[in-house]
């Protein structure tokens, strides 16, 4: 009885490799692990006719460069499917919407140019597990897998792998349509900076990889940025950081940040000198932010000229107002001095503008004696004429000939 049994045993592992009848073309069926494989058979498409006990489905090292809509039908208990390295271009609206049962999606090592923003929709959002490495052609598959996450309603999806892709940035909001996302993987890409924005609504984060990327340095915006995240595993190691004065910010956040880091991995790669230094113990002297410090020194030191130079002007000015205070007596007599001078000064070129404008006097010219016994006759005859005098030119000669006016004779 025990020998037949073994026997029948015997026969089960052995002949279920082999199961011809549901098994596809080119692949192997496992009966008792509920898996099918597929590996490097060259396939244009995916395999149909999948046992119905499958589970997991592994195709991977063939030519299949498009995923449609019915490429998995009468799958719809497989849990688990692996598609790397396939050469995969394409992906269609609606590719993996049968899998209702879906759990984990490998598309690893292909190289996807077109993502339909519905390629991931699956109803009841059942996908937890999705695997992207390798697998972007371009830019614009970034952008299209960025639709794709939006509109593919991934709300249940815990894990996302996007590593080795060359990203150098990433949208902002990228991620924020993946509310229950717990670990997102971006290493071995090319990122050099984190913008606003980029890890939003992702607030059950639980481990972030940026592990050897092109960081140099995270400025104020990034250190924010991941500062929002709170306690979680952020893995910085294995970037060309310049461990320069710009990354004192950096430092002081490693430092002071309660999330979990890998201090030991995050290391100077350049200058020379700090080279494989640790970050976190350098010292404000080491990267080089001595200067500012004179800065600093310098501006309290010009303040200081400031109040000095403020404090000599005010003494001064208090001597010459106590001067001016000691010698008030004098300064009072030669304000008078020089107000009495200037009235006379005025008084004089007032009298001589009377004299000038004086219509008795505008009769007289100048013949022989020129101007200047012009001058000393119209001052004598201002002297010495009365005030009912008149002036007569007498044409034959230069004398002055008075003449009395009479009041008027009433007949």
């Amino acid at each position: 009885m025990c020998i037949f049994a073994v026997r029948v045993f015997l026969g089960i592992l052995l002949c279920a490799p082999y199961q011809c009848l549901e098994c596809p073309f080119g692949c192997e069926c496992f009966a008792v692990t509920r898996t099918v494989k597929c590996v490097s058979k060259d396939l244009l498409t995916v395999p149909q006719s999948v046992p119905g006990y499958a589970r997991t489905v592994i195709i991977t090292g063939n030519n299949i460069h498009q995923i449609a809509p019915d490429s998995f039908t009468e799958m719809e208990n497989v849990t688990n499917i692996i598609l790397s390295n396939n050469r995969i271009t394409e992906m269609a609206s609606h590719s993996f919407s049968v899998l209702i049962n879906l759990r984990f999606l490998d598309l690893s090592g292909n190289q996807l140019a077109l993502i339909h923003p519905e390629a991931l929709s699956i109803p009841g959002s059942p996908l937890q597990e999705l695997n992207l490495s390798r697998s972007l052609y371009n830019f614009t598959a970034l952008t299209d897998l960025t639709t794709a996450l939006r509109w593919g309603g991934l709300g249940g999806l815990l894990r996302l792998d996007l590593s080795g892709n060359h990203l150098a940035l990433l949208p902002p909001g990228m991620f924020s349509h993946l509310p229950n996302l717990q670990q997102l993987f971006l290493t071995n890409n090319s990122l050099v900076a984190v913008y606003s924005g980029t890890f939003s609504g992702m607030n059950h984060l639980e481990v972030l990889d940026l592990t050897q990327n092109a960081f140099r340095i995270f400025r104020a915006e990034a250190l924010q940025e991941l500062e929002k995240l709170g306690n979680i595993h952020i893995h910085l190691g294995n970037n060309p950081y310049t461990c320069s004065c710009e990354i004192r910010n950096f430092v002081t956040w490693l430092n002071e940040s309660r999330a979990l880091l890998d201090v030991d991995a995050v290391r100077c790669a350049s200058p020379g000198a700090l080279t494989e230094a640790r970050l976190q113990r350098l010292s404000v002297q080491a990267i080089g932010c001595v200067v500012p410090v004179q800065a600093g020194v310098a501006d309290l030191t010009l303040q200081t000229s400031y109040v000095f130079l403020g404090l000599v002007l005010g003494f001064v000015g208090m001597v010459f107002l106590f001067v001016l205070y000691l010698n008030r007596k004098g300064m009072k007599n030669w304000i008078i001095e020089m107000r009495d001078a200037c009235r006379d000064v005025m008084e004089g070129y007032h009298y001589r503008y009377e004299i000038d404008s004086d219509p008795r006097l505008g009769h007289i010219t100048a013949n022989k004696g020129g101007s200047r016994a012009q001058a000393h006759l119209r001052l004598a005859l201002s002297q010495q004429l009365p005030n009912d005098t008149c002036i007569v030119q007498v044409p034959s000669d230069t004398q002055i000939k008075q003449v009395t006016t009479f009041p008027p004779m009433n007949l």
